[in-house]
């Protein structure tokens, strides 16, 4: 029988449920290989395998794609729109309406079930569309030796073992182990936030892989996902597919969301109105039945006080708010994918953001070029722009660099002319061109990393004058580079020296007795829009935590540059160390965490959210889409990788970081007008049901029919159809707007039972004023109190809607005006209608109405002292 190879990297895809961030098992044990042993480790050759090894090894492993997001159809959609307790709760409620019926309940409330849902379903169906589904992001091919022979095959085709060939401009097509290379340069930025390539090399990795030394470190390890800058290798495939490191973060981004703050608070709720409602619906029925003696009317009315304790209307507020944010932020060029997350904008009071691509401009630019003393010299400049302008070969990120600064221009080259190269190599670490200047001398110019040519010079160059390098002066030129360094720059030195022109051409050795010109210094620097979004941002009380797989010396220039503080920062070397308790301690006051894994990230935003922050991060990059999607909102920009868009929330079309501040501004107006109709809805509810219960003790028929519960419950929803129109002022968006259950709770508690003072008192006045004792008399009751109940809670809307004084300093919106002096006109028309006595209404005594309005403008005074209490307390 034939057995496939026992290979630590051969073996089945991880299962689904497996969605940890890892690297494969076999790439620090083949790091730490001899390059000469890679082949027979790998159960391979240098000719590469044979075509029928190949496809055994596919069979085993599978074809080498990411993990994707299965297509959801219209149906999950649908399901996941209607999978929310209180929609359930309203179909629940609706089918024993119309098993007991009660037709006119059942259809209001599925109605309300009906327009809530599918106002989520057709704009999430709608951001589905555009961003919702992970596609693959390698879909070129690969230049790969089977069998002796080379040939290009499918990316899917690669098994481990296989052997690959690279040159620039590939991508990396699988995890690999370089076992030759010239010049190899790699970028891999999307994985670990650093702008420059990095040099890759066939070498033994001799340190062992320790918290601060990651795979990803591995000068001799190439990854899935990065791409090569320069030079060209031949590499060996350690891992494929879902096995990659790449694959890996992928899986874990795969399957449903987290979730948000957003999604708690309104469970929270929710269970809080059930709580309410599982106490008072049976005290109502044994009530009435005991007292009443009529267990189907009791039954009924039961029924009616459940119905009335429902904020019906809320999936239909929210869905509408939240639609209307969404049409907003898309003005803005903001598509929001999943509609919570605009609540969760609001409520975000902590913004971690990945640098590279997200704070910076993701391009290397000049940023300096300076003489021996770190003085802006524009000779040295002219210095290194001749170097790049005359070398050869394929231009580095930094030669590029050079040559886009606003002082290349073409008029510095006239009277110069290239007279020989010196290519630049990974022994040397410079390069030099010999140019012939217009004075027809002769200058050979060098560049390179500072240590390689601080070998070579013996003179230095300062203000035109050129000294030599005593050993006592070194120390201090050094200093000057390393300065350079520790500031985040990526330094190259500049030197030269007089060359005869009579000289054949020239060779390494003429790289001596150099005369040290100055720096040249490289920078990814700050988007200009960084420093004033985050300064927006903290006025608006969120604080903003920078993540990133860049050096520490790199990001503390860039957080000074955007006003952030960066004396404290947290290295992944140590986070690796911290158990989830004390990580959660030190990402309350760091601010700023470098060197991090993509693990690392997602481990420091659940830290914090294990604090009770909301938290939101914006990244663009591969290694930012696990904390993209462990976060309550997930930010990213339309030029991100697909699997960091896939994984947001939100995907900004335009960079400019000023549409995040807007975002957590209409973040809050979406949830303000949300909670407005919580509070109003709720205390509203419970303050009626709270008289229910009373009346219901001492009265010897029901305090309110059951129509005509229901008839009061749907104009009051009706009088807040339009709260997602309603203003919001500046003082209510100032801070974040989390859920706090615990403040809704205190607000109805205090609030509601303030409607039954009054509902009491209305009952005294209908009973011994009226004369409503007798059952015959039930209906006046009934209808005195409905007219009263609705006029006051519809009027009293405008007092909760705002924290300051109600229709003087905070002023509905004109739609909002509308409908509450439309309810209050239905309320005062009814008792005398057509409809009255299908309603069970009858007309009321002139003298009811004066006694109405005392008893409103005392409902309204009383209401807002309460309010102004409860805020002066912190309380709402």
């Amino acid at each position: 029988m034939n057995h496939l190879p026992k290979l630590a990297g051969l073996t089945s895809p991880p299962k689904p449920a497996d969605r940890s961030i890892h690297f494969s098992p076999i790439l620090a044990e083949v790091a730490k290989t001899e390059t000469s042993s890679v082949f027979a480790r790998m159960k391979t050759a240098p000719e590469g395998l044979s075509d029928a090894e190949a496809a055994r090894r596919l069979e085993v492993v599978g074809p080498n794609v990411v993990v994707s997001e299965k297509h959801r159809g219209w149906l999950w959609r649908l399901l996941t729109a209607t999978r929310n307790p209180l929609v359930i709760l309203l179909v629940v409620l609706a089918g024993v309406s119309f098993a007991t019926g009660d037709a006119r309940a059942g259809t209001v409330m599925a109605l309300m079930v009906i327009l809530g849902v599918t106002l989520r379903f057709v704009q999430e169906s709608r951001a589905d569309a555009a961003a919702a589904k992970l596609k693959a992001m390698i879909t070129v091919t690969a230049a790969v030796v089977r069998a002796g022979k080379a040939e290009e095959i499918s990316l899917k085709q690669l098994v481990p073992g296989d052997v690959v060939t690279l040159s620039a401009g590939d991508m990396i097509p699988a995890d690999v182990r370089v076992v030759a290379a010239k010049d190899l340069f790699v970028t891999q930025s999307a994985l670990t936030g650093e702008s420059l390539p990095v040099e890759k090399l066939a070498m033994l990795q001799t340190t062992p892989a320790q918290a601060d030394v990651t795979p990803l470190e591995f000068a001799n390890i190439c990854f899935l996902g990065t791409s090569v800058e320069s030079g060209a290798a031949t590499v060996v495939v350690l891992a494929t597919g879902a096995q990659t490191y790449f694959g890996s973060m992928a899986g874990s981004i795969v399957g449903d969301p987290v979730e948000t703050s957003f999604d708690k608070g309104m469970k929270d709720f929710t269970w809080l109105m059930i709580r309410f409602m599982m106490v008072m619906v049976p005290l109502v029925f044994l009530i009435n039945g005991v007292t009443k003696h009529h267990w189907s009317e009791a039954f009924f009315f039961s029924v009616a006080v459940a119905v009335g304790l429902t904020p019906e209307m809320l999936p239909m507020i929210v869905s509408v708010c939240l639609s209307k944010g969404a049409l907003a932020m898309s003005r803005q060029k903001v598509i929001v994918k999943q509609l919570s997350a605009i609540q969760n904008f609001g409520a975000m009071d902590v913004l971690c953001t990945d640098k590279t691509g997200t704070l910076t401009m993701d391009q290397v630019i000049l940023q300096r070029h300076c003489d021996v003393l770190k003085r802006e010299s524009d000779s040295v400049f002219l210095d290194a722009f001749l170097i790049a302008h005359f070398q050869t070969g394929l231009k580095s990120v930094l030669d590029r660099a050079v040559l886009n600064h606003s002082d290349a221009r073409e008029e510095r080259l006239t009277g110069y002319r290239k007279v020989d190269e010196i290519p630049f190599d990974f022994v040397r670490r410079m390069m030099s061109v010999v140019v012939e200047k217009p004075d027809k001398e002769h200058q050979l110019l060098t560049k390179g990393a500072p240590e390689a040519v601080f070998a070579k010079c013996t003179s230095y160059e300062l203000d035109g004058e050129v000294s030599p390098m005593e050993p006592v002066l070194v120390g201090d030129l050094i200093e000057q580079y390393q300065e350079l360094s520790a500031d985040g720059f990526r330094v190259l030195a500049v030197a030269y020296k007089p060359i005869a022109s009579d000289d054949p051409l020239i060779n390494t050795d003429d790289e001596c007795d150099l005369i040290l010109k100055g720096y040249i210094a490289f920078l990814d620097p700050p988007k200009d829009s960084a420093a004033s979004a985050i300064k927006a941002l903290q006025d608006h009380g969120v604080t903003v935590k920078v993540l990133t797989g860049d050096n520490d010396l790199v990001t503390r220039k860039v957080c000074r540059e955007v006003g952030l503080n960066a004396d404290n920062i947290l290295l992944g070397s140590k986070v690796e160390t911290m158990t989830d308790d004390e990580l959660a301690e030190a990402a309350e006051t760091a601010h700023i965490f470098a060197r991090l894994s993509p693990a690392h990230k997602q481990r420091i935003i659940r830290a914090l959210q294990h604090q009770g922050h909301v938290v939101g991060f914006m990244g663009d990059g591969i290694n930012d889409s696990p904390a993209l999607h462990a976060a309550d909102v997930g930010i990213s920009v339309d030029s991100a990788v697909d699997i960091a868009k896939a994984a947001a929330a939100v995907i900004l079309l335009e960079k400019n970081l000023m549409v995040l501040d807007d975002g957590v501004i209409e973040g809050r107006k979406v949830f303000v007008n949300i909670l407005k109709y919580v509070r109003m809805g709720a205390s509203s509810n419970f303050g009626n049901m709270f008289s229910v219960l009373g009346a219901s003790a001492f009265l010897p028929f029901v305090p309110m029919a059951p129509i005509q519960i229901l008839t009061n419950n749907l104009l009051y929803d009706f009088s807040q159809v339009p709260i997602p129109t309603d203003t919001v002022g500046p003082d209510q968006t100032a801070q974040p707007r989390p859920w706090h259950i615990g403040e809704i709770r205190k607000f109805v508690l205090f609030i509601g039972p303030i409607s039954s003072i009054f509902d009491y008192t209305t009952f005294f006045v209908m009973l011994y004023l009226f004369d409503c004792w007798a059952p015959a008399r039930a209906s006046l009751f009934q209808t005195g109190w409905f007219v009263e109940s609705l006029i006051t809670q519809t009027l009293i809307i405008h007092v909760i809607r705002t924290n300051k004084l109600p229709f003087i300093h905070g002023r509905a919106s004109w739609q909002l005006t509308m409908t509450t002096l439309l309810v209050m006109a239905i309320a005062v028309w009814l008792p005398t209608s057509p409809v009255a006595a299908a309603l069970g209404f009858t007309p009321l005594p002139l003298l009811y109405w004066p006694i109405l309005f005392v008893t409103a403008l005392c409902y309204v005074v009383l209401t807002q002292v309460v309010k102004m209490w409860l805020i002066r307390r912190a309380w709402i």
